[in-house]
C-alpha cells in the first residue's frame, strides 16, 4: 500500500542516529544469539523462546503500560503488525535450530544475506533511492559473507538450510519494520511482536517441556535473553524512524563481527583465517556506511 509522504515518521530523522541505533541493536542481538546457543543446546527451543517472550511481555507491561496505557494495543494496520510478529517468531525458531548445529559466527554470517535482499527490494517495493555508498557497503559485506560460508567449510547442511530460512524471514521483517514505522508506534509494534511470539511458543512448548526444571542460573539466563531481545528490538525499530533501510542494511553486518567475538569468548570457537578476513570486510563496510551517514541528513 502506498503511504503518503506526510505520514512518513522518518521525516527529519538523523541518518547518523539510525546507524548508531542499529550498531547497538545488533550487539544486543549477537549477545542474544550467544545466550540462545548455550540454552538451546540444553533445553527445547520452544521452552527457551517461551521464557524469552514472556520476559519481553512482562517488561513492556511493567515499564510501558503506565505511560502508554492501551496505546500498546492500538494499531492502524493490525493484520500487518501481527504478521510481523509471526515472522519474527518463525525467525527465532529457525535461528535456534541453526544455532543448535553451527557456531554463532558462521550462523550469523549466513543469515546476513538478508540485508543484501533488503537492498535489492527496498527500491522496487518501497520506492526508495539506493545511494552508491550503500551499494558499496552491501557488496563489500556480501564478499565477506561469501568468505565465511565458503564451500568446504564443514558447516552442517541442515544448519545452513535453517540459517537461509532465517535470512528470508529476516528480509521480510526488515521491510515490514520500515513500512509500519510510518504509521504505527514503536511500543505497539514491540508489544504485538512479544504477544505473538509468546502465544506461538507457548503452544509449541506444551509438546516439548524439559524433563527436569532447569537450575536457577539457566532460568536467569533465559530471563536475560528476554531483556536483551527487548532492548535490541526497541533500538532496531527506532533506527528505522531515523533512516531508510537501504542505508541501514550494510550496518547490520556489525552483527557478524560481534557474533564472532562473543562466540570466541563464550565457546572458544576461533574462525578460520579466511573467515576472519570476511569479518574484517564486514567491519569495513559498516564503518564506511557510518561515515557516509554522518554526512547525510
Amino acid at each position: 500500500m502506498e503511504i503518503p509522504e506526510h505520514m512518513d515518521k522518518t521525516a527529519g530523522g538523523s541518518a547518523l542516529k539510525g546507524v548508531l541505533f542499529v550498531m547497538s541493536a545488533v550487539f544486543l542481538f549477537a549477545a542474544g544469539d550467544t545466550l540462545t546457543k548455550y540454552l538451546v543446546e540444553r533445553y527445547p527451543i520452544a521452552f527457551v523462546q517461551t521464557g524469552r517472550y514472556l520476559v519481553n511481555v512482562v517488561l513492556l507491561m511493567l515499564f510501558m503500560m503506565p505511560r502508554h496505557g492501551f496505546g500498546l494495543w492500538q494499531a492502524q494496520r493490525r493484520s500487518w503488525v501481527v504478521t510481523r510478529g509471526i515472522i519474527l517468531a518463525l525467525a527465532s525458531l529457525t535461528m535456534g535450530l541453526a544455532l543448535q548445529r553451527m557456531p554463532v559466527g558462521e550462523t550469523v554470517a549466513i543469515i546476513y544475506l538478508a540485508p543484501i535482499l533488503v537492498m535489492l527490494l527496498s527500491g522496487p517495493l518501497l520506492q526508495e533511492k539506493v545511494h552508491p555508498a550503500a551499494w558499496f557497503g552491501a557488496v563489500l559485506a556480501f564478499g565477506g559473507v561469501i568468505l565465511v560460508m565458503r564451500p568446504g567449510g564443514g558447516l552442517d547442511t541442515w544448519g545452513v538450510i535453517f540459517a537461509l530460512m532465517n535470512a528470508a524471514l529476516s528480509t521480510a521483517y526488515h521491510l515490514m519494520t520500515r513500512v509500519l514505522a510510518r504509521t504505527e508506534s514503536t511500543m505497539s509494534m514491540l508489544f504485538h511482536v512479544a504477544v505473538a511470539g509468546l502465544v506461538i511458543f507457548c503452544v509449541m512448548a506444551v509438546q516439548s517441556l524439559p524433563a527436569t526444571m532447569p537450575p536457577l542460573s539457566d532460568l536467569a539466563l533465559i530471563g536475560a535473553l528476554g531483556v536483551v531481545a527487548t532492548a535490541g528490538h526497541f533500538l532496531f525499530t527506532m533506527a528505522y524512524r531515523q533512516a531508510p533501510p537501504a542505508l541501514l542494511a550494510p550496518v547490520n553486518y556489525m552483527h557478524l563481527v560481534w557474533a564472532g567475538l562473543l562466540g570466541w569468548l563464550a565457546f572458544d570457537h576461533v574462525p578460520a583465517p579466511l573467515s576472519l578476513l570476511g569479518m574484517a570486510m564486514v567491519l569495513a563496510a559498516g564503518v564506511a556506511v557510518a561515515i557516509r551517514a554522518g554526512r547525510t541528513r
